[in-house]
């Protein structure tokens, strides 16, 4: 089923963990070691292998998103 034939349906596409991987640019176990550790995207149990949401990737992302650094004014300190 593509995705076009999905958002049809109303349904939000899904990751799996290789996939997630893949798109942070991390291995697999990285995914599996954030979410043991209670840091990583919200992810729901089918069968036996999880699936992330776009959307709760998206979520996951701003919320760990580092600010950018402001830098220091002269004289200051």
């Amino acid at each position: 089923m593509n995705s076009e034939r999905l958002s049809g349906l109303g349904l939000e596409p899904v990751l799996t963990t290789s996939e997630l991987a893949e798109y942070l640019g991390v291995h697999v176990q990285a995914i599996y070691d954030l979410r043991t550790d209670g840091r990583g995207p919200a992810g729901m149990r089918v069968g036996r292998e999880i699936r992330y949401r776009v959307s709760d990737v998206i979520h996951w992302l701003d919320g760990i998103h580092e600010p950018e650094a402001v830098p220091a004014v002269e004289g200051e300190g």
